[in-house]
């Protein structure tokens, strides 16, 4: 076999495998995004719970087409939260895009944020189109100002039901419970039972079992005989 043909043989055989590769690449790559919206102020629990059981989630084949997304409600992508971590975002609600799941973290102070009308915008949008809206803690009364929670049952931190129910009547308000689940809709309070939520949302997206199976991997089952 002469050199030329002996070339133009690798070449290809080259050509080939690259191109295999390149598929396999897209193949495997995560096509739906849970965007996790933050702002300055934002309860820290509120934000690393989810990216916590999403993020290790991902790492399993049966949601390897998942990713997290963090968004940022301003321009600015470096935020501060509550308790004095920074957290530098990846995209900004200005930076375009949709999401499968949209969840919105929330605040002692949720005023600048309900002022927010671009953010506001941003959820009523999503909400349009997204197979999942879910809040933490306070992050209700901005579902509920984009009108997500309008004749859904919802919830919002413990103590704050009142609050909820008085500013937004179209809600269905539900007192002391820790997660309500209601067409296409996830409220919950905040704090630890921000994990619980992110359990539950999880289910909905995969199922009860791979939500256990991520629950015991970080070990969040363990809590059951903590307190």
């Amino acid at each position: 076999m002469n050199k030329m043909l002996i070339t133009a043989l690798t070449t290809l055989r080259n050509t080939a495998l690259l191109f295999t590769l390149v598929l396999s690449s897209t193949a495997w790559s995560a096509d739906k995004n849970i965007a996790v919206v933050v702002f300055d102020g934002v309860l820290t629990s509120d934000v690393t719970a989810p990216i916590e059981v999403f993020g290790a989630a991902s790492k399993k084949a049966w949601f390897s087409d998942y990713k997290v997304t963090v968004i940022s409600s301003t321009r600015e992508k470096s935020i501060h939260t509550e308790e004095g971590l920074n957290i530098v975002a990846d995209k900004t609600i200005y930076d375009g895009g949709d999401y499968d799941v949209v969840l919105v973290a929330s605040a002692y102070d949720m005023d600048p944020s309900l002022e927010n009308a671009p953010l506001i915008d941003f959820i009523r949008r999503q909400g349009q189109q997204a197979s999942w809206m879910a809040s933490n803690c306070s992050g209700a009364f901005l579902l509920a100002e984009a009108g997500m929670l309008d004749g859904k049952r919802a919830t919002t931190w413990a103590g704050g039901e009142k609050g909820l129910a008085r500013a937004y009547p179209k809600v269905n308000v539900e007192y002391d419970r820790n997660v309500v689940v209601d067409d296409g809709v996830i409220t919950s309070n905040g704090g630890p039972v921000s994990y619980q939520s992110a359990f539950v949302l999880l289910g909905k997206l995969s199922s009860e079992a791979f939500a256990n199976e991520i629950s015991e991997q970080i070990q969040f089952n363990r809590l059951k005989t903590a307190f």
